[in-house]
């Protein structure tokens, strides 16, 4: 076994890389201005430059970058970050210790499920403005959108609403949905219009749209049921006065082409005008 000790080694014509076609075994500190190939074992101290084609980093190593970019990447361990700009996942989130939104709000598509309480602050509902259309029989239809409200508006005209109809009535599974709607009766209510008699009782005539897999249905033609030992709701007669129509539409879980599918119940808590006291 031979030993060699020299400062410096230079190819034959003192300007080109010295080859080892065996390879070579350091024993000890190496130290390089550059390197190129294959490196195997420890490194200490900074690692600086373009690797081109890095791969078979193994081992439990500490790494400090300023940034990475890649195609893909598997985590099996505890995966902590911060001051992520987006969050795209392709699959399911799970947070196991809780989802804080501290800014811009959520929006969600889809059904949310709660399997505990929720307990929410400051909530305000919606209030949307219904829309009325002629149907092919010149009714009038109030059409309720259940996926854009459940509180809507409606002053009423000179007319009676002939159908209520609620659009986009969930179906894909057994459920129940309230939808309110406050009406402002209209300025005259001579001839019996504004739906203040029994024959134009709201609820008399509905349109359930039910909503399955994210689309609308054809619409199927049923009644309300009616409390109180009455058989229709009707609006007051009093011009100006404010009351409140509220609907909840059962859907049981059976056929949802089938009405018998479908309940829904009528209630009302009107004629609210201003107090005789007051501003």
């Amino acid at each position: 076994m031979s030993e060699i000790r020299v400062n410096t080694i230079k190819s034959e014509n003192g300007g080109g890389n010295v080859s080892f076609p065996k390879g070579i075994s350091v024993t000890g500190v190496t130290t390089s201005t550059s390197f190129v190939g294959d490196l195997t074992g420890d490194v200490t101290g900074d690692l600086t430059g373009t690797a081109t084609n890095a791969s078979g980093l193994t081992g439990s190593p500490n790494i400090t970058v300023t940034n990475i970019t890649g195609v893909a990447a598997t985590f099996s361990g505890v995966l902590t970050y911060d001051d992520v700009t987006n969050v795209d996942s392709v699959g399911i989130v799970t947070a196991r210790s809780g989802l804080r939104v501290v800014g811009g709000g959520a929006t969600i598509t889809g059904v949310t499920t709660f399997f505990n309480d929720l307990r929410a602050k400051g909530v305000i509902e919606n209030v949307s403005a219904a829309t009325t259309f002629y149907d092919a029989n010149t009714k009038v239809v109030l059409e309720l959108d259940l996926s854009a409200s459940t509180t809507y508006s409606y002053s009423m005209g000179a007319f009676n609403i002939g159908i209520v109809s609620f659009k986009n009535m969930p179906a894909d599974a057994q459920g129940g949905t309230t939808v309110t709607v406050l009406f402002t009766q209209a300025s005259a209510t001579t001839g019996g219009v504004g739906n203040t008699q029994s024959i134009v009782g709201l609820g008399t005539d509905c349109t359930v749209i039910p909503n399955v897999g994210g689309a609308a249905q054809t619409g199927i033609s049923t009644r309300a049921f009616v409390g109180g030992g009455s058989t229709f709701v009707g609006l007051s007669t009093n011009p100006g006065d404010k009351e409140f129509v509220s609907f909840f539409v059962h859907y049981n879980g059976g056929t949802n082409t089938d009405a018998n599918s479908y309940d829904i119940f009528v209630t009302k808590n009107g004629q609210f005008r201003p107090g005789s006291v007051g501003v």
